[in-house]
């Protein structure tokens, strides 16, 4: 059995938190200087015809079953052009070009002369009209040693690149890293880098899913962030998406409908063929890009984008599948895969590393109550939310789901599945996003919606539960920045997304805080981009340090006192304890003999503390005076204990 951790000094002043020593990061520097090189080998893009002999050149490949005939357009770093015939075989056109050198650009000539860039193209930099470039993985040294982390270190901070500093380049961001190591962080999710249309955009629109955006930099310079980050200690994780192509730049209906089916529809129109004819190819397509950003850029990890829009009746699923073909190939590291669904379902995930689940989901209904509760907002997917916000927020801790096969008025049924034998690692907890903020009008944060003293609580609820936390970039500082949505389309596309996203907004009662006189922002302008993006000058004032500190506390709290018993927990042990309408007790107890319990009060009023425990919190937060068997108004207190303590009436045994 395990030695209780020492019991902490009585929490002082501002931030409302002890502070304790800190555990040494990783090591910042590699420990060997023998480079390594990656690359993903696979069926789609250019390949090497001979890897131990470059100067045979390259085969180009290119699956267009809807083509006869298709010419590669080589061209040279002199911009010479020439078109080359590929030989066709069920579906797949083929050119071996001995010429081919690094730097060159290709593309594909279809029969009627549209010429198309490579769907697996590992780099696109004239945007995703223009030829790809021939790229060599092999050209970047790694550093061979990293391992990742386990998944119950994970403290993940969202960042879109383009907005995360004002260069909005890799190497802006790379610059950024120590401080975030030093706040606690543990791992950087990238909103997608897949190339989409323009300058500027979420990255949720991208149509070669295989190039990263040229507006962030090179290949190489992503590669040069993530080994930074690596060697602070950071794991890195990229945001995929597989349920849809952007509207703009995306030629595959010409050449490999098959890409498609009719069978099944999703919010973007024909949905991706997993399972009809020719998805085979399709299926190995996305199977091969999720293990491409794994190997060839050593990601630690993918969130998958709004999974429940993902269509496919056959077995295994795709997802199914992708878990399964990860596990198999990436085994010198920890991998972590996370999903987005609205259908809440648990029986996706399981286990870090269990092959065909995935780790975690994003926990949307902690949100969704957190937020409810933090603005009395009852609008749209509120309004499952809007009676019982404290109670729901409560089984999501405790349980992980707040709808787990529960009616929702809002969804129209019952929505969600049993999370009974998950562990509370399987939900990634968040108070803020880029979908929570961007999606409003006005893009506002809940710096800007909510009293400071309730937004400490809850970020202290969010911190100190044993669910890996997700922080967008910026909340650390306390950013009232706005984060909107934009994009770079042009013409009629430009005006049709400007105008729905008007309308979109027509009916909401709370979606701005100047009510509805204010004008939506164009997601076009490029004020709407530069708008959104941070101002770390914000940081080194007042307000933004004592949130910092605020954080940096927490989270070396979690670090302290969370992280050494979360790989302890018991699956499906969590209980929870209600009090009055806005207080509570929740207690997960671990299989050495502890429990974490946490005692909250999210209400304007004092309320009674649930057991009065002789020992002391190790954090809390909020107001303390109203003495130690009562919780002061947005207040939380956090301890670890002795299971027996717990459920033996509060003594200290």
């Amino acid at each position: 059995m395990s030695e209780l951790p020492p019991t902490p000094p009585a929490a002082g002043a501002a931030p409302e938190i002890m502070s304790v020593s800190r555990p040494p990061l990783p090591s910042t520097q590699p420990s060997s200087t023998t480079p390594a090189h990656f690359v993903h080998r696979m069926p789609f893009g250019p390949a090497p015809v001979n890897e131990y002999l470059p100067d045979l050149g390259y085969e180009f490949r290119l699956w267009a079953p809807a083509q006869e005939r298709v010419e590669l357009v080589h061209i040279v770093s002199d911009g010479e052009r020439r078109l080359l015939p590929c030989l066709a075989n069920e579906g797949w056109h083929t050119c071996r070009v001995a010429q081919a050198r690094r730097g060159d650009r290709y593309a594909f000539r279809l029969a009627g002369g549209l010429e198309v860039p490579d769907p697996a193209s590992r780099f696109n930099p004239d945007d995703v009209h223009g030829p790809s470039e021939l790229m060599v993985p092999t050209s970047f040294d790694w550093d061979p040693d990293w391992r990742g982390r386990p998944w119950e270190e994970a403290v993940i901070y969202e960042m879109h690149v383009g907005t995360f500093t004002p260069e909005g380049r890799y190497d802006s961001a790379e610059a950024r890293l120590a401080e975030l190591a030093q706040l606690g962080i543990t791992a950087i999710e990238l909103m997608p880098l897949a190339d989409f249309s323009g300058t500027r955009g979420w990255g949720y629109d991208g149509v070669l899913p295989f190039a990263p955006d040229a507006s962030y930099g090179t290949p190489d310079e992503l590669k040069h962030f993530i080994q930074a980050a690596h060697r602070q200690g950071l794991m890195v994780f990229l945001d995929v998406v597989y349920n849809h192509f952007g509207p703009e730049g995306n030629y595959l209906h010409a050449y490999a409908p098959q890409f498609f089916t009719s069978a099944h529809h999703t919010p973007w129109g024909n949905a991706v063929n997993f399972d009809g004819n020719g998805s085979e190819t399709v299926r190995e397509f996305f199977v091969h890009n999720a293990l491409y950003w794994l190997q060839e850029f050593r990601f630690d990890g993918l969130r998958f984008d709004a999974v429940h829009a993902i269509i496919d009746d056959s077995r295994p699923h795709i997802l199914e599948e992708i878990s399964h073909r990860v596990r198999e190939t990436v085994r010198d590291r920890h991998i972590h895969l996370i999903l987005e669904n609205g259908h809440n379902q648990a029986s996706r995930l399981g286990k870090p590393g269990e092959p065909g689940r995935y780790e975690a989901q994003w926990n949307d209904d902690f949100h969704h109550a957190a937020h409810v509760a933090l603005t009395g907002e009852s609008d749209g997917y509120y309004t499952d939310f809007a009676e019982r916000p404290i109670a729901q927020l409560l089984r999501c801790l405790t349980e992980g789901f707040a709808f787990q096969g529960d009616v929702s008025p809002y969804h129209g049924g019952a929505r969600g599945e049993r999370t009974d034998q998950l562990p509370a690692s399987a939900f990634v907890n968040f108070l803020q996003n880029h979908d929570q903020i961007g999606n409003r009008a006005f893009g506002e944060r809940l710096t800007t919606l909510t009293p400071e003293h309730a937004l400490r609580a809850l970020v202290a609820v969010q911190l100190l539960a044993p669910s890996p936390p997700l922080i967008f970039m910026g909340e650390e500082a306390g950013a009232t920045t706005p984060f909107l949505y934009f994009c770079n389309f042009h013409g009629e596309l430009a005006r049709a997304v400007r105008d729905g996203r008007r309308r979109e907004f027509g009916d909401f009662t709370h979606f701005s805080i100047g009510g509805k006189d204010r004008e939506v922002p164009d997601p076009g302008a490029e004020s709407t981009f530069r708008d959104s993006v941070l101002d770390w000058a914000a940081r080194d004032e007042p307000h933004g340090r004592q949130w910092l500190a605020f954080y940096r506390g927490l989270l070396e709290l979690r670090r302290t006192f969370i992280v050494p018993q979360a790989r302890w927990l018991l699956r499906g042990r969590g209980k929870m304890m209600a009090g009055s309408e806005h207080a509570f007790e929740a207690t997960w107890p671990t299989a050495d003999g502890f429990a974490l319990v946490m005692q909250a009060n999210l209400g304007d009023n004092v309320s009674p503390c649930f057991t009065p425990f002789a020992v002391t919190p190790f954090a809390t937060v909020g107001e303390m005076e109203a003495g130690e068997n009562r919780l002061g108004p947005w207040s939380v207190r956090a301890y670890v204990l002795p299971a027996k303590a717990v459920t033996g009436g509060g003594t200290d045994e």
